[in-house]
């Protein structure tokens, strides 16, 4: 089954959200004997295919963030890594808590996933009544099965991801069901991640290592086994581990569904999940990508460079395949007087506070005691990316190689170069290519660009979503808050730092030494998740998962003075004002499922 997504199979199963199962009575009881039934569907292998696809086409395509297209998220520039310009993109309503419950963005993901699972489960349902023929078999139907059953689980992560616990539906209701089947209360968080990791358990017996005929994005053994593991680590952590601020957040019947008793034990069941990938699946099926460079810098600079961009490479454990690649605009500066090839909006900007949080390349912080930054003037630097040394504000000198991987800064040599005598060099100031006096709209709002995963061309391509990186940082996480002092935690930490080309933490000659406490490794690794993982949509889910977001996303947003040329330009200048309010933490249930649903409760502060 090659997966074009095809949107449009069935008119019904493709179209019922979570209590409108009876929408299409109607429709249904005037069908003409030509056409397509959900029966006839399961008589061919090529609906069978389709059907599949439908079931998939709902999987979010994260490069499509900028109007929040094929069920994005505003992940990116809703957290303390970036700000878009645009005032129409929903992370501006996030970073002023202005959102409310009726906004169609609210009810994307609860009508679009749940249409999804609702599709899984009819093909989950169905699939084995196929009759059997040379293309059908018992090992095809299995097979697909398991896939189905991957994806539902999938689509229930993202929902509690965002919404806290949802109703768990595993059957597909029929038209005429009496409200009382219809009416579902949430399920407890506990309860949703148990089934969410038992249906992947039950998915991982029949799925592939990798995947059937190189169809890249399909469901795989390590795929759910990996979301497995991302499973326990959102129940561990303290946004739903013995959380007081949702104890009020209970059913009508009085269940809390919050657990209110914090639970060690859960990190240790996400770090055996994680280890568990790790034994079985690293290094023969994944591994840190790494391109030999014989420049141990360059080397790191590539490396975490092209593992977002090598589509399919051994590091990529879930990707969206064939993606429509919305962001190429988004992180490509004006570029006004050059080929319409390197010109785009360069509208993602990157906040000041993540280009101070990438360490320098001796390993140590700015703020650190020995880091050489120096924090004004400028110097001749030649930049990984560069192919001469260039005039630098300093503060952007001498950084660790995924700096340059992540930024682009004013004055910094565009990726793509179409002429070699005529240089693409952005510029960002006031009167620059790409300055306010060229377009009010698509400009930086900070003076500092999003780089990372920008490619050759803007081709549809493939959307890594999960790579090896975050299980290893994962294991590291939940190892220090379940068996802090374990090795393994700086054994995986230091794992991203070498391949990052950074020093280790307790390297012999270096000034990092082991973090001495449980808390100070905690510092070490979120840390590192923010700089390793920066810009891939998973930060909005740390912070709020660890219960930080009200403190790491509210408050003042600093750039660069955009209203400047020359050396004014490099002042560090205020952007806005976030707010971030402790009901912020879940996304509210739409409104128009608490009003459909008596039993359906809403999330605090909503």
């Amino acid at each position: 089954m090659k997966l074009n997504i095809k949107r449009n199979l069935l008119l019904c199963v493709a179209t019922a959200s979570l209590l409108s199962a009876s929408s299409c009575a109607g429709f249904l009881d005037q069908i003409p004997d030509n056409i397509l039934t959900t029966d006839d569907i399961f008589k061919s292998k090529n609906y069978i295919d389709n059907y599949l696809a439908q079931v998939y086409a709902n999987l979010p395509n994260e490069l499509a963030q900028r109007l929040g297209e094929q069920y994005s998220g505003p992940w990116t520039a809703g957290s303390d890594e970036a700000k878009y310009n645009w005032d129409f993109n929903y992370a501006n309503n996030l970073n002023r808590s202005t959102w409310s419950t009726t906004d169609g963005s609210v009810a994307n993901y609860w009508d679009n996933f749940y249409k999804s699972i609702r599709n899984a489960s009819d093909f989950i349902d169905k699939i084995d009544g196929a009759v059997e023929t040379s293309e059908i078999t018992a090992e095809y139907k299995s097979r697909y099965k398991a896939e189905a059953r991957a994806l539902r689980a999938l689509y229930y992560f993202y929902l509690v991801r965002v919404y806290g616990p949802v109703p768990i539906i595993e059957t597909v209701l029929p038209p005429d069901a009496p409200l009382a089947d219809v009416l579902k209360a949430r399920n407890t968080m506990d309860e949703c991640i148990a089934y969410i990791t038992s249906e992947f358990d039950l998915a991982y017996a029949d799925l592939p290592v990798t995947p059937v005929s190189a169809e890249y994005g399909r469901m795989t053994k390590g795929i759910v086994k990996a979301f497995k593991q991302q499973a326990l680590m959102l129940n561990a952590s303290p946004l739903f581990n013995g959380n007081a601020d949702l104890a009020a957040l209970t059913n009508t019947d009085g269940t809390a569904l919050i657990n209110q008793n914090y639970d060690q034990n859960k990190w240790k069941l996400a770090a055996d999940a994680a280890k568990d990938f790790i034994d079985e699946f690293v290094p023969t099926v994944y591994d840190l990508y790494v391109v030999a460079n014989a420049d141990p810098f360059m080397q790191a600079y590539l490396s975490t460079r092209n593992v977002m961009s090598a589509e399919w490479n051994k590091e990529w454990i879930f990707a969206r395949p064939n993606s429509m690649n919305r962001s190429q605009y988004d992180k490509t500066p004006k570029h006004i007087g050059y080929p319409t090839e390197v010109q785009g909006a360069g509208a993602l900007g990157v906040t000041q506070k993540m280009v101070d949080a990438y360490a320098m390349a001796n390993g140590l912080a700015i703020t650190a005691n020995g880091s050489g930054y120096v924090g004004s003037g400028f110097s001749n630097f030649k930049a990984p990316f560069d192919n001469k040394e260039r005039s630098t504000f300093n503060p952007w000198t001498n950084r660790e190689p995924r700096f340059y991987v992540g930024v682009t800064y004013n004055k910094s040599f565009w990726l793509n170069q179409v002429s070699s005598s005529n240089e693409v060099v952005t510029n960002m100031e006031l009167s620059g290519n790409s300055g306010r006096k060229q377009s009010t709209s698509d400009v930086s709002p900070t003076g500092y660009i999003v780089r990372k995963n920008v490619v050759v061309n803007s081709n549809n391509r493939g959307s890594v979503q999960f790579r090896l990186a975050l299980i290893f940082l994962d294991y590291a996480e939940a190892l220090n808050e379940y068996e802090p002092g374990n090795a393994q935690i700086i054994t995986y930490l230091n794992r991203i730092r070498t391949r990052a080309g950074v020093p280790t933490y307790g390297a012999a000659a270096g000034q990092l030494p082991i973090p001495a406490s449980q808390a100070a490794m905690r510092e070490a690794i979120r840390k590192e998740r923010q700089i390793e993982l920066a810009f891939e949509n998973v930060r909005y889910f740390d912070c709020r998962r660890w219960k930080t977001a009200a403190s790491e996303f509210a408050g003042e947003v600093f750039g660069m003075n955009m209203f400047a040329d020359g050396n004014a330009f490099y002042e560090k200048t205020l952007i806005e004002n976030r707010v971030f309010r402790q009901r912020d933490y879940l996304w509210p249930i739409p409104n128009n499922e608490i009003l459909k649903n008596k039993l359906l409760v809403q999330n605090p502060g909503w």
